[in-house]
């Protein structure tokens, strides 16, 4: 068993978003903000944590990725809105628990 996390980012006008999973949220997120990977975050500079799901096994979290990137731009916002109506970044605010 290990703590696996869904999450979507999005850069500060939040008009693109991406949909990534890891097994550590904070390392992760800490390269988002620094660009410390190249590809489709860095390039649209997306960095702010809008939405997250805990998963305890890597499989159900990969499954649930791929269901998320197949939702309609609406179908997402639906998503996010119900639990950040005001895409407020989650990682800044410090409402991401240290356990989850």
């Amino acid at each position: 068993m290990k703590n696996c996390y869904v999450y979507i980012i999005t850069n500060n006008n939040n008009s693109v978003i991406y949909i990534g999973v890891t097994n550590d949220i904070y390392r992760r997120i800490y390269e988002h903000k620094n660009k410390l990977i190249p590809g489709f975050s860095k390039r649209y500079n997306l960095h702010k944590l809008i939405y997250l799901e805990y998963y305890n096994q890597i499989e159900d979290a990969i499954f649930r990725e791929k269901q998320i990137k197949k939702f309609s731009r609406l179908k997402k916002e639906e998503l996010i809105n119900k639990l950040n109506p005001n895409w407020i970044d989650i990682f800044e605010d410090g409402q991401i628990p240290l356990q989850l």
